[in-house]
């Protein structure tokens, strides 16, 4: 394990080496994060005690965020899906994302390189649910230069967390 300081001098935490057990502890949980130790220790050869360890040191170590469920949105009424590009002035970027944060229909936020400052995705029960969020909160927020938006038509593939 290496420890990295960024250029301003701030500490960055320690790399964590995953070995081939984390890895297949957690490409296992990103399968079915409900498994149980027993089974997931049967899995990949492990006893239920060190499967437990060792998600208990992934956890500890920030490398295992969390554990949650993924819901279809259409099929509990949220029935548009949009992406949104929205230009803002530096100086407000932090407190047009920290509102962002607070809206429950964001489900996603980044900075972004490029033309756009923010990239966002949202999920509404339907277009004028979207309408009456862009009118009465988007636009109302200082600094907000620009907003583009796309509607998703058709989900192929979406992916929570990431792949190792």
């Amino acid at each position: 394990m290496s420890e990295k300081r960024s250029s301003k001098g701030g500490e960055i935490p320690q790399m964590y080496n995953l070995d081939e057990m984390d890895r297949k502890i957690i490409a296992a949980l990103h399968h079915n994060s409900r498994i149980s130790y027993t089974d997931l220790g049967a899995q990949i050869g492990l006893s239920r005690v060190a499967v437990q360890a060792r998600i208990n040191a992934l956890s500890e170590k920030g490398i295992i965020e969390r554990f949650t469920v993924v819901i279809n949105p259409g099929k509990v009424g949220l029935q548009v899906s949009a992406f949104f590009n929205v230009d803002v002035e530096p100086p407000f970027l932090d407190e047009v994302a920290e509102k962002l944060d607070e809206e429950p229909a964001v489900t996603s936020l980044y900075h972004m390189t490029g033309p756009s400052t923010l990239h966002m995705h949202g999920i509404f029960a339907d277009m004028e649910e979207m309408e009456q969020f862009l009118l009465e909160k988007l636009y109302k927020m200082p600094g907000i230069v620009k907003v583009e938006s796309q509607l998703l038509l058709k989900r192929y593939k979406s992916r929570m967390g990431m792949r190792l």
